[in-house]
């Protein structure tokens, strides 16, 4: 079998700023209507075992480790009502769905990867989303990374050929050359080919030699000493330690006991209805139609 796991979050905003772009609307649940059309195209398409991880809340742990880190703040009130309409439509549609609030979405997907790999009756798990911290969980060609923006599919050599690092320091690189979408700007003076060439020649940032990102001490950012230790500000490597701490994917979420929790057998009772308010009785009709072809 093949196990596909979705970045709920990511496809809510691709499909809210899409639908802005080409109608110039907000539709109340247009996002939340384009996802599940999206999901009914792969069921179509053969698919089987799915899932998707939701952001319930943008905060997470990691907002207590480092003050910059991202926040719901700014995000569109129009696009935010849709997030919790998400997960209840998903799951009215019998999709197996993780809304996370003290983790994020990317470490749902990351653990379900990582329990989904070790079923020897899991042939691939494929990881639907962009994001760079997600490229960490790429194992050889058997779990891959999906970038539907680009049409890609990044298995291990993909990953080594983008960033310069295997998958396994992919926390390392983005602790190094920073993540300005998850708010955390590494280390300054570091740029990717810098750091993908330190990471090569001397592993992880654990096994860096004293002095290597000493060396970059003079020219750090202020907006890196946001936090200190003890009333002085961190050293690069302290900085360094942390953001790994915060690139590192958690993988010990319990998203399901066993993979065929994620077979797709149809919607529940509730659906029609949720279509109804949703204002999408074509939906309703599609799934419908799926229904009867899983059974």
């Amino acid at each position: 079998m093949i196990v596909h796991l979705i970045d709920g979050t990511y496809e809510l905003f691709r499909h809210f700023y899409g639908i802005r772009r080409f109608k110039k609307t907000d539709p109340p649940f247009g996002a939340v209507s384009g996802v599940l059309h999206m999901i009914a195209k792969m069921i179509e398409d053969d698919t089987t075992h799915i899932a998707v991880a939701t952001d319930h809340v943008i905060e997470s742990f990691r907002n207590g480790l480092w003050p910059g880190y991202k926040t719901g703040a700014g995000i569109e009130r129009a696009l935010l009502a849709q997030f919790h309409p998400l997960e209840e439509a998903l799951a009215a549609m019998g999709v197996a769905v993780w809304p996370m609030v003290e983790l994020e979405a990317d470490d749902a997907l990351a653990s379900a990867a990582y329990l989904a790999a070790k079923d020897k009756r899991v042939e691939k798990v494929c990881i639907w989303t962009p994001d760079k911290d997600l490229a960490q969980c790429v194992v050889g060609d058997r779990v891959v990374q999906i970038d539907r923006r680009k049409n890609e599919i990044r298995d291990e050599q993909a990953i080594k050929a983008k960033f310069g690092v295997a998958p396994a320091f992919i926390a390392d690189y983005l602790a190094l050359v920073g993540d300005s979408a998850d708010g955390y700007p590494g280390i300054a003076g570091l740029g990717p080919k810098t750091s993908a060439t330190l990471i090569n020649r001397y592993g992880h940032i654990e096994q860096f030699p004293a002095g290597v990102l000493a060396s970059k001490e003079a020219s750090a950012n202020p907006e890196q000493n946001k936090v200190k230790r003890s009333g002085r500000e961190l050293s690069n490597l302290e900085r360094a330690l942390l953001f790994k701490n915060l690139a590192t994917l958690r993988t010990d979420a319990l998203c399901f006991s066993n993979v065929d929790e994620l077979r797709w057998t149809g919607p529940a009772a509730s659906f029609a209805a949720f279509t109804e308010k949703m204002g999408d009785a074509r939906l309703a009709a599609r799934v419908e139609k799926l229904q009867k072809c899983a059974q």
